[in-house]
């Protein structure tokens, strides 16, 4: 009788092993054997794996439900995250779990990711004015309509999970090259209307390993788990910095500050936070 493709079943899991303190080989695959429920995400593989069969497993997590980031990994050779990925929906038989790809591994399957975010933060990404006490002691909001907000909501989905760089092979090939995400996270603030950083971020996006040493593969968009759809944001990029140059960029001033009304009584009430849905006994 044929298995349902939705039935429970044992599934075979190969892991890429890595352990820089090993006297042997310190790199290796190890087999296992899981029996897997359907729902049965990667990551609750690895959870029954390393509390049932191996406790030296390592692995990086955290919020289980594809918010923080945290669980970005090589299964069945796509860069994907552990808990957003069910298993029986990549595969029936055999499941293979690497670290990312064009990361360098501090042990089994957790990347190092302090290059990653290096070169985020070397874009500058957060907004800048010029009216600095206003940031310092701010007396209201920055002024911003819905269809400005458009210009840049997409690529603010990015959770810096890194599944985008370990897809792009502009960076398993040039080490100089700052990466999709950081790009994408620099179009974002250049489009949004609040933003007057433009120019600071230029030496950073327009230079050796900027944005034109991309060749448009697309790789970092079809692996984005939130749609960010970072290629777009450097195609976008690469337009802004080519108006640049040729002096055809509209110069745009960041939006003024919204003053608060001056009658405190006519503004709206902050409705009160709804009860907490898990108490805890005192």
């Amino acid at each position: 009788m044929r298995q349902s493709e939705h039935e429970p079943r044992d599934i075979i899991i190969y892991i890429d092993r890595y352990d820089p303190e090993r006297e042997e080989s310190r790199c290796w695959r190890q087999q296992y054997t899981l029996h897997v429920e359907p729902g049965t995400t990667v990551l609750d593989g690895l959870h029954a794996l390393k509390e049932m069969q191996d406790s030296t497993l390592c692995y990086r997590f955290s919020c289980r439900m594809a918010v923080c980031g945290s669980c970005g990994m090589l299964i069945n050779g796509r860069p994907a995250l552990a808990c957003n990925t069910q298993i029986l929906e990549v595969t029936k038989r055999v499941l293979t779990v690497a670290p990312m790809p064009n990361f360098d591994v501090v042990r089994d399957l957790v990347p190092d990711l302090r290059g990653f975010f290096e070169r985020h933060r070397s874009v500058q990404p957060h907004l800048q004015r010029q009216d600095e006490p206003e940031l310092e002691n701010p007396t209201g909001e920055f002024f911003q309509s819905p269809e400005q907000l458009l210009n840049y909501l997409q690529f603010s989905y990015c959770i810096r999970c890194a599944l985008c760089v370990s897809a792009c092979p502009t960076v398993s090939t040039d080490d100089k090259y700052i990466g999709p995400m950081a790009l994408s996270q620099a179009h974002r603030y250049n489009a949004d209307s609040r933003d007057a950083g433009f120019h600071d971020r230029k030496e950073a996006v327009a230079g050796r390993g900027g944005v034109f040493s991309c060749h448009y593969a697309g790789e970092c968009s079809n692996v984005c788990p939130k749609g960010v759809d970072p290629a777009r944001a450097i195609q976008l990029l690469k337009r802004e910095l080519v108006f640049d140059y040729l002096r055809l960029r509209r110069h745009r001033e960041p939006s003024a500050v919204l003053e608060p009304p001056e009658d405190v009584e006519r503004r709206p009430e902050i409705p009160e936070p709804p009860p907490h849905t898990v108490t805890t006994n005192e």
